[in-house]
């Protein structure tokens, strides 16, 4: 049986989270389905709201300290990603993309990611198509088919939608991120010194 490594980044902001609660689902999802093909998967969940202020520092200075070094040392090195985050004004949180922008242009380039959202009503939905979808297009990740989002009353009443519950919907993204980190070889570890800037990197490539 051979293992892979998922991450799941959850840019909620309160504790606890819808947020956290619907990456939860779709990370037991993905493990369930992996385990059918006979893998075993390792799930990390990173809370973003714990290195905010790391990821403010790095904005600034460039560099990452503390545990933020750690968290980009998994995400880099992860077989699958998920990525959930509350909707605030029609687009992702500013947490959320204040983490994406300081990822390394190559960081995401090929690895499968499954993209959640909540939100207050269901009008924020599309957020997931013209906001979520097109940033991680452009990070070159490959995601998944099926994005994820739960709106209050999916919560409330076991699904939402009666044509396409909110449980089916994350069986089934589940199981399309299942499949691509199945697909894929295993992610090498990530080594000790990869995070350090080269020399060129520090001089802006003079």
């Amino acid at each position: 049986m051979s293992d892979r490594s998922i991450v799941v980044i959850s840019a909620g902001l309160s504790q606890p989270s819808s947020s956290r609660l619907l990456a939860d689902r779709l990370a037991d999802a993905t493990v369930t389905e992996l385990a059918a093909r006979g893998i075993t998967a390792h799930v990390e969940t990173v809370e973003l709201r714990d290195v905010a202020h790391e990821v403010v520092n790095m904005t600034l200075s460039g560099f990452a300290s503390g545990p933020l070094k750690d968290v980009i040392e998994k995400v880099t090195a992860a077989d699958g990603v998920i990525a959930v985050t509350p909707i605030f004004s029609a687009s992702y949180s500013g947490l959320f993309k204040s983490f994406m922008d300081i990822l390394d242009k190559d960081a995401l380039v090929g690895r499968p990611v499954l993209v959640g959202a909540t939100g207050g009503t269901g009008r924020h939905s599309l957020a997931l198509e013209y906001a979520l979808r097109p940033l991680f297009a452009y990070l070159r990740a490959d995601v998944a088919g099926t994005a994820v989002f739960a709106a209050t009353d999916d919560w409330a009443d076991g699904g939402g939608d009666d044509v396409n519950p909110l449980p089916n919907r994350i069986r089934r993204a589940g199981r399309e991120l299942a499949e691509m980190v199945a697909d894929r070889e295993p992610s090498a570890p990530v080594g000790l010194y990869d995070a350090v800037p080269s020399f060129d990197q520090l001089l802006g490539g003079a």
